[in-house]
């Protein structure tokens, strides 16, 4: 029977901006890993701290529309974020589309397409007070320049997914989906395909990528200090080629019944 591993990668420093991540990574891995069948699961934060993905909010200058939403959530058990109106002003700076302001929540259509909490802009695990952490700006390419690094670096190149802990609807708690990927398909279609009743399967597509990125999440930890895992058993799923992206996730507007 098939099996799945994952486990951290202890040994990392905290994350500077210009640090290189790939060469870090190497360093805190016995000399035989990575190897090419295996997923390097990394935390978004990580990825955005080494890419100076990072604004100070004594830079920011909130516009009118910031400060309006800022006041609403002062009359709501907000988080403290939505109540500064510059850290609305950086969530709208990473916004292609405000969908929906209640309850001190921003629900966002960010410039990659996708739709999430505050357009992925978090205080948590930042490295200075007074710094939020952004998105990368294409974490589709941050994760195919980090595997290009690797097999720059040690001759090996495993796929790279790049993660992000969402919100779902209807259901409470956070959970870790894949946003940035390279070299693994992210979808499994079995549309076509016949179950054990030999019914064909219609709806059965299966975002192994995301449910790669959830189960590396739970050895990764929040406040572990280890922001990377390496997951083992996904080898079917792995190419050489770097592949479509964790993009291919993301719904088109037409086929979005939500927002």
């Amino acid at each position: 029977m098939p099996g799945l591993r994952a486990r951290s990668i202890a040994g990392l420093p905290e994350i500077r901006a210009g640090d290189d991540l790939a060469a870090l990574v190497l360093r805190a891995l016995p000399q035989d890993e990575p190897r090419d069948d295996q997923l390097l699961a990394i935390a978004q934060k990580a990825v955005s701290k080494s890419e100076g993905a990072i604004v100070r909010l004594d830079d920011v200058v909130p516009s009118a529309r910031a400060l309006e939403l800022a006041a609403r959530a002062s009359d709501e058990a907000a988080h403290q974020l939505a109540r500064d109106p510059r850290a609305v002003q950086v969530v709208l700076d990473q916004t292609e589309q405000l969908l929906r302001a209640e309850r001190g929540i921003l629900i966002c259509r960010t410039r990659h397409g996708l739709v999430c909490a505050n357009a992925g802009v978090d205080a948590s695990n930042a490295s200075e007070p007074g710094t939020l952490v952004v998105l990368p700006s294409d974490p589709d390419e941050s994760a195919r320049r980090m595997r290009a690094r690797l097999r720059e670096l040690c001759g090996r190149a495993p796929a790279v997914l790049i993660s992000d802990s969402f919100g779902r609807p209807w259901r409470h708690g956070q959970l870790d989906v894949a946003i940035g990927l390279a070299g693994m398909q992210p979808l499994e279609d079995w549309r076509g395909r016949t179950d054990a009743a030999g019914r064909e399967l219609q709806a059965t597509w299966l975002a192994v990528a995301d449910a790669a990125a959830a189960g590396a999440d739970l050895v990764r930890g929040k406040a572990s200090g280890e922001p990377v895992a390496i997951v083992e058993g996904l080898e079917r799923h792995i190419t050489a080629e770097d592949g479509p992206g964790a993009a291919q996730l993301i719904r088109s507007r037409e086929e979005d019944l939500f927002t």
